[in-house]
């Protein structure tokens, strides 16, 4: 691809000075190390270090032009200061793929917990519809039609060049829609800039994040950029723009505020313009009767466990039904998903109880996770949870996490969970003052563990024939961080470990 770098310039509302011009034939990037020559580079100053303090190693590496917020006129390529350069590399990196993002119908995805099932169900939901011309972008990998593609060891929205460039190949290879997965981190930080949405979902807001965004308000707010982005997005032809609201969420009126050209508002809630009227949970699935805004009454099948799966789905089902798609294709995509990677995922082994891994790492996701977990228990039979929480992540939801197991849980196994350079003993101590709140009895009714793969092999061999062994917190995530080293890991493997009878023992922690 080749672009003026003033043509490129022009995707940008707050240039402030422009000096020199050249032609640009490689990718936005915003690392030094990912220049390639050609391309530009877009400075911006980060949490931890300032991308002007590189700009001189970016030239070294072939950068053509530089973006960046400080007034300078001294550089040997081409340069352009802007007033944020954060928002600018999203818009950049649009237009050199060619605005993909205006090319394709976009469903924004956000909220606490279930935005990836939500995705998933959408995803699946259009691809009958399409005849397989859905694309797909989440935290766990991003389909592109031709290929799939991992998107990183933790959960967050790829940086803005990935996604417009995942955007870009998606319209290369004849899709027509996308389903794009959208992080409150991603929002904030200005990874989905450039980015032209249809249809913009939440699924919930509850307490999570806090340590980044400093308050509940600040992160509900960041959550809300993606229904700025709704109102102010180029608009398609015969495309509505349409918010899709969660109705049992406390905050549904909040979000319910954006200016949309249509509002469709979900839930078990009895004025809700998709209603569950009706949810049989059976061996084989979750039997669901919907009401449609229209009034029709439709009935279809869900794989997926729990009442929370439920609410995922009427959001996927809003969805289908704001783009047109008919029932019995938004029918067959929900029951073509069988399961989701580490979202209440069964590992079986031959063994003479359940043992499942999920991804809950919220007390409002562990709540609900328990709480399906609890409707599959037969009677007289044991639910054993292990978890644990971040180190250098929202604080107070140790003692919530902890607290909500005591409470759901008939054994809590508290464990290691991303460390990072905070003691794991501290936050083990301050989860077992949170059991301990909760009238829970140290060595009875929870335990201490600090090595992950020990603690799951712990929880197996206390488990009875009938009980539930529910691993939560990590899901389908690759790997775990002890100091600032990202180590190999995979729940489900050491969950398969566990049941054939040997800890997994690759972390710091093991013994």
């Amino acid at each position: 691809m080749m672009i003026s770098f003033r043509e490129l310039l022009q995707a940008l509302p707050d240039v402030i000075a422009i000096h020199g011009d050249t032609q640009i034939t490689a990718p936005i990037v915003e690392s030094s190390l990912d220049v390639q020559p050609g391309g530009v580079f877009v400075a911006r100053k980060g949490l931890t270090s300032d991308g002007h303090d590189y700009i001189l190693q970016a030239i070294q590496a072939g950068a053509a032009a530089i973006v960046g917020e400080r007034p300078i006129s001294t550089l040997s390529v081409p340069y352009a200061q802007v007033a944020d350069a954060q928002s600018a590399i999203g818009r950049l990196a649009a237009m050199y793929y060619g605005l993909p993002s205006r090319q394709l119908v976009v469903i924004g995805v956000t909220g606490t917990d279930g935005k990836t099932t939500t995705s998933t169900l959408i995803h699946s939901i259009l691809k009958v519809a399409t005849d397989g011309k859905a694309g797909y972008i989440s935290t766990i990998s991003a389909d592109l039609g031709d290929a799939t593609e991992d998107t990183g060891l933790h959960v967050t929205t790829p940086g803005a060049p990935r996604v417009q460039y995942f955007l870009a190949k998606m319209l290369q290879n004849g899709l027509t829609h996308c389903v794009l997965e959208m992080t409150s981190h991603g929002l904030a930080q200005g990874r989905l800039s450039g980015v032209d949405i249809d249809v913009a979902v939440i699924t919930n807001l509850t307490h999570e994040h806090l340590d980044y965004h400093g308050t509940f308000e600040n992160y509900r707010a960041a959550k809300g950029i993606m229904f700025e982005m709704l109102r102010k997005s180029y608009r398609k032809p015969n495309i509505n723009k349409t918010s899709v609201v969660n109705m049992d969420d406390p905050n549904a009126s909040y979000y319910a505020a954006f200016p949309a050209d249509q509002l469709i508002q979900y839930g078990f809630d009895t004025s809700a313009d998709v209603r569950c009227l009706h949810a049989d949970y059976r061996p084989d699935g979750t039997y669901l009767t919907v009401q449609l805004p229209d009034s029709r009454m439709e009935t279809c099948v869900l794989n997926l466990v729990g009442a929370f799966n439920v609410s995922n789905a009427l959001a996927a089902i809003s969805v289908g039904f704001s783009l047109g798609v008919d029932f019995d294709s938004i029918r067959q995509g929900l029951r073509a998903v069988k399961a989701i990677p580490g979202r209440m995922e069964r590992i079986d082994e031959g063994q003479d109880f359940t043992a499942i891994v999920d991804f809950a790492h919220t007390p409002n996701a562990l709540k609900n996770a328990l709480e399906a977990a609890r409707t599959m228990l037969p009677d007289g039979k044991r639910l054993i949870a292990v978890f644990g929480s971040a180190g250098l992540r929202d604080v107070e939801k140790r003692r919530m996490m902890a607290q909500t197991s005591a409470q759901l849980a008939d054994i809590t196994v508290l464990t290691a969970e991303d460390p990072r350079t905070e003691p794991l003993d501290d936050i083990l101590q301050m989860m077992a003052e949170g059991c301990l709140s909760q009238g829970g009895v140290e060595g009875e009714t929870f335990v201490r563990v600090p090595d992950r793969g020990e603690a799951l092999y712990r929880a197996c061999q206390m488990a009875q024939p009938g009980d539930i062994v529910i691993a939560c917190g990590k899901g389908h995530e690759q790997s775990m961080c002890f100091g600032t080293i990202e180590y190999p890991w995979d729940d489900r493997e050491a969950m398969r470990a566990a049941l054939r009878g040997t800890p997994l023992m690759t972390l710091p922690t093991a013994q």
